[in-house]
């Protein structure tokens, strides 16, 4: 057709490759058209059809007008549409439907293909955005040893005690590179991978749902569509009990919000930064206490004071203590030396009840007999009912629903023990991690320990101040100190 015209002169060939046609700004040759355009350089625009040049109808007409307006006209071959005629706009509008119509029906076919995959248990991996995985030969995901190991450290770290934030920080300054794959390792990033339910062999399928095919516009599903949950869909990095750990303590670490509204404008995120913000609580009133810096003459003292005192005064909160963070930390290290200075068999079991929640120690002796009991007592109440049924004569079919109900419960049963014993097994591990945390401890105490924030995260429950001076350190399961901050000479 430009050669048919030897007064036309070829301005160039504007094509985005393998881009959908429905978002304008998502098209880097389209914009670079409109812009010659703009600045003079093409006159006249022939394009294959309304579908090439756009399958978004308010794109396609806004684009056209604006040409229009300043005599530049498009030519659709397929349609035979010159934009510059008056009759144009009508056919236009009719063709750009139609192309619109085609792409909205594309996307649902799409969709049907993704739902029916989800439906089957078969999860899609987006490899370039997961650490620790890569697609293997036989196209299921194999675990990547380097990547893995980072996974795996971020999720202990965690249940060590250690931030999302210091997280982060900590990888950052060590400058990882992952081949082929762009990690910041954000605090979100760290956020969304302790989240992330793949790393346990899991996948939850449709997370989020397309609402506006054509602005290409997803958001989180909030029930316009199923979810799927798939058990062991694929390898997994950690172990599922490790995952539902740190899920406990993400959710933990959430709801620890300050009481005083007035106070807690950032809510948690403002506390988080201190291990004590999360366990420090007023005696009188209930209320957590904070940091605070005090500056008087030039010199500034840290201590910490209940919230509700320093919002309201005494109107809630008479008597409250502040405590002088120095005084107080020496307190909770004199505190942790006399935990540890228990003989070793007491010692042992005191640990095992402080720390076993943080690093999985299961104590699940007790709950295996209780289960074992009760399938003792179903088995017996199948043998009674086989027994009424050969009395009466109906025959066992006639009760083959509770036989069902009750061989079903068995198995569920049986399936718990096994994993109950499973995580028993492990509990050698466990003890040598508890070894490690004493060893750092007495390693600590032999060089004049100092307080550390970890020790706390990991050890101590919660510390209660009373207006008498005292503190009741209460350490993970039960174990209670009593100490008394010491005053500044």
């Amino acid at each position: 057709m430009i050669a048919a015209k030897p007064e036309w002169e070829f301005a160039g060939l504007y094509a985005d490759e393998g881009i959908s046609g429905t978002r304008a700004d998502k098209r880097p040759q389209f914009q670079k058209m409109i812009n010659d355009c703009l600045s003079g350089k093409i006159d006249y625009i022939i394009t294959k059809s309304v579908s090439r040049f756009a399958r978004n109808t308010v794109d396609c007409l806004d684009h056209v007008r604006m040409l229009r307006a300043r005599g530049i006209g498009i030519y659709f071959e397929e349609q035979n549409i010159d934009t510059l005629q008056i009759d144009s706009e009508l056919y236009l509008v009719i063709y750009a439907g139609f192309a619109q119509s085609e792409s909205e029906s594309i996307s649902k076919n799409v969709t049907w293909t993704f739902r029916k995959r989800f439906q089957e248990g078969k999860p899609i991996f987006n490899y370039k955005f997961l650490l620790g995985y890569r697609k293997g030969a036989d196209g299921e995901p194999e675990i990547v040893p380097e990547e893995a190991s980072i996974v795996e450290r971020i999720f202990n770290m965690y249940l060590s005690g250690e931030t999302i934030n210091r997280i982060s920080t900590k990888l950052r300054e060590e400058n990882l590179q992952i081949p082929g794959k762009r990690f910041s390792f954000s605090a979100s990033m760290i956020k969304g991978i302790l989240r992330n339910e793949r790393y346990c062999g899991d996948s939850i399928l449709q997370k989020t749902v397309t609402i506006d095919c054509i602005g290409k516009v997803r958001r989180k599903n909030t029930g316009e569509a199923p979810m799927y949950y798939v058990q062991n869909s694929h390898v997994g990095i950690i172990s599922r009990e490790l995952f539902h750990k740190t899920q406990k303590e993400l959710a933990r670490r959430m709801s620890r919000e300050p009481n005083s509204t007035k106070t807690a404008t950032t809510a948690t995120g403002k506390y988080s930064r201190y291990a004590l913000s999360n366990v420090m609580i007023c005696a009188e009133c209930g209320s957590r206490y904070k940091r605070v810096t005090w500056t008087s003459r030039g010199k500034k003292r840290v201590v910490w004071r209940c919230i509700s005192r320093l919002d309201y005064g005494k109107r809630y909160c008479k008597t409250s203590l502040t405590v002088d963070e120095t005084a107080l930390h020496a307190a909770i290290v004199r505190a942790i030396n006399r935990f540890n200075e228990e003989d070793e068999s007491t010692y042992m079991a005191l640990m095992r009840a402080t720390i076993g929640e943080a690093i999985g120690l299961t104590g699940g002796t007790d709950e295996i007999d209780l289960l074992r009991r009760k399938i003792d007592g179903l088995n017996r109440k199948m043998v009674s009912l086989i027994n009424e049924s050969v009395e009466s004569g109906e025959g066992i079919e006639s009760h083959e629903a509770e036989f069902k109900e009750l061989s079903d419960t068995i198995e569920l049963l049986q399936g718990r023990i096994q994993k109950l014993e499973e995580a028993l097994a492990s509990d050698q591990v466990n003890d040598s991690r508890i070894l490690q945390l004493q060893q750092i401890i007495a390693d600590r105490a032999s060089k004049k320990m100092e307080y550390d924030d970890t020790i706390v995260h990991q050890m101590i429950e919660c510390v209660k101040v009373y207006p008498d001076g005292r503190l009741d350190i209460i350490f993970r399961g039960g174990y209670l100190i009593e100490e008394r901050p010491e005053k500044e000479s």
